[in-house]
């Protein structure tokens, strides 16, 4: 219906004009969610993926003393009749080195394996969190998780600064998060 003085083919005052799309334009479509195990890359200027948040000092500290209590209890029973070697004399104490570096790669054994296999140590997934990679949001592969175990023990020898680190951090990354390029994350 034409009002009068408007020409033909133009849209009368009040409606869209032709060339803009419908009026539900502005809705975006449902985004499908995360993958069953993994979500989405966090995105590198905002926080992470949607449904994601990252995993905070506190949490991963309690998660690390957990992982630190079950690897001394294994490590405490596993290698017993190594330890027995302890020998006090007046002049001090006498300790078997061997045990302790095996205490050392068991260690890191512990730690490397379930990254790699699962994305989380025991303590992670009683807290639930997940070391991702950084770029994509996928799981880490061995050599990240070595990189990863090797800062951390820096992040522990540097007077804990590495490690403390994750509290000042916006994303909430340790210095073995940093040059890992990994992200712990825990569902929001």
């Amino acid at each position: 219906m034409e009002t009068p003085g408007t020409p033909s083919g133009q849209e009368q005052p009040g409606g869209p004009p032709p060339s803009l799309p419908p009026a539900d334009w502005t809705t975006q479509p449902a985004t499908p969610p995360p993958p069953a195990g993994w979500p989405p890359p966090p995105p590198a200027s905002a926080g992470p993926a949607p449904g994601w948040r990252y995993g905070g000092f506190w949490r991963r500290l309690v998660a690390y003393i957990v992982d630190a209590i079950i690897v001394g209890i294994v490590l405490g029973v596993l290698l017993s009749p190594l330890t027995r070697t302890v020998v006090v004399t007046d002049g001090g104490v006498t300790v078997n080195y061997g045990a302790s570096g095996l205490q050392t790669l068991l260690s890191a054994v512990y730690f490397i394996a379930l990254w790699t296999l699962r994305g989380q140590t025991i303590g992670m997934m009683l807290l639930g969190l997940r070391v991702v990679r950084q770029s994509d949001g996928g799981p880490i592969d061995f050599v990240t998780a070595l990189i990863r175990y090797v800062m951390l023990i820096v992040g522990f020898a540097v007077i804990l600064l590495g490690v403390i680190w994750v509290a000042f951090d916006g994303r909430k990354r340790g210095w073995h998060d940093m040059v890992a390029k990994t992200y712990v994350i825990r569902p929001a």
